[in-house]
């Protein structure tokens, strides 16, 4: 498939401090058994309610690593885009996540660095009872137009 079939995400030159973003999204229990099935993670914690319960939890939790997943793809997809390329990532999960619980992320550029091509992202992750579960940062190389 020839190069020019595909979109670039913004570039540098057009994204700007406050763009914003917002995506919505739940884990459903085929998501989580993908996930198990690929990193062949068996943490019962994940899968199995009365394990979950013995340690506090209302149910199984959803692995953290499928919400940085999500946080990751939305900056692939959509903000900055196609062509973008994630430079670091950090991450703090302030409460579990449960199964099938509707998460909604909020992202925000908090700087556009010029001299070194990237920007920063601040994503703000709540539940629906819009109780903070996450906060990560996330620094970004938007594609490069090349000519």
């Amino acid at each position: 498939m020839p190069d020019d079939v595909h979109r670039l995400g913004k570039t540098l030159a057009e994204i700007k401090e406050g763009d914003s973003l917002t995506v919505t999204e739940s884990i459903s229990e085929r998501d989580l058994l993908i996930y198990l099935g690929l990193t062949n993670d068996n943490n019962p914690l994940y899968i199995q309610n009365e394990y979950a319960k013995r340690l506090g939890h209302e149910k199984p939790i959803v692995p953290p690593v499928l919400l940085s997943g999500i946080i990751t793809s939305s900056v692939s997809k959509l903000l900055p885009g196609p062509g973008s390329e994630i430079v670091n990532f950090s991450a703090n999960y302030i409460m579990p996540v449960y199964h099938d619980e509707i998460i909604t992320f909020s992202f925000e550029v908090i700087k556009v660095d010029t001299m070194k091509e990237v920007v920063m992202i601040s994503v703000e992750g709540t539940n629906s009872n819009n109780e903070r579960v996450l906060d990560s940062v996330i620094m970004a190389r938007p594609p490069r137009q090349q000519d």
